[in-house]
């Protein structure tokens, strides 16, 4: 059984994405994970402007996401490394591999 991400109300999301040049209709379809991401990467880059990330923005992203979302997931399963590793849909010893690499075990 899938599990859809939750979803923005469109009321909410339309408040979010209000600014000009940005399609409400739009945002109201992504989920609400979707559109954290999105103002996030959109916050980053006006930061950043024209400088370059050196490992580059995708290796960035997929670091500063994958701590938390084991970290997260992982707390919501009581530290039950099988429930977590199937709610993430990867193996429990690529879990327990991602684990040690970030220093989480």
């Amino acid at each position: 059984m899938s599990v859809n991400a939750v979803r923005l109300p469109a009321v909410e999301a339309a408040k979010q994405t209000s600014s000009p040049g940005t399609d409400s209709q739009v945002a109201s379809s992504q989920s609400a994970l979707s559109e954290c991401v999105s103002r996030t990467v959109r916050r980053y880059l006006a930061d950043i402007g024209d400088t370059e990330c050196a490992e580059g923005l995708h290796a960035l992203v997929l670091r500063e996401v994958e701590v938390p979302l084991l970290r997260e997931v992982l707390a919501f399963h009581e530290g039950n490394q099988s429930r977590a590793a199937s709610a993430l849909g990867i193996n429990r010893a690529t879990l327990r591999k991602k684990l040690a690499a970030h220093g989480l075990l």
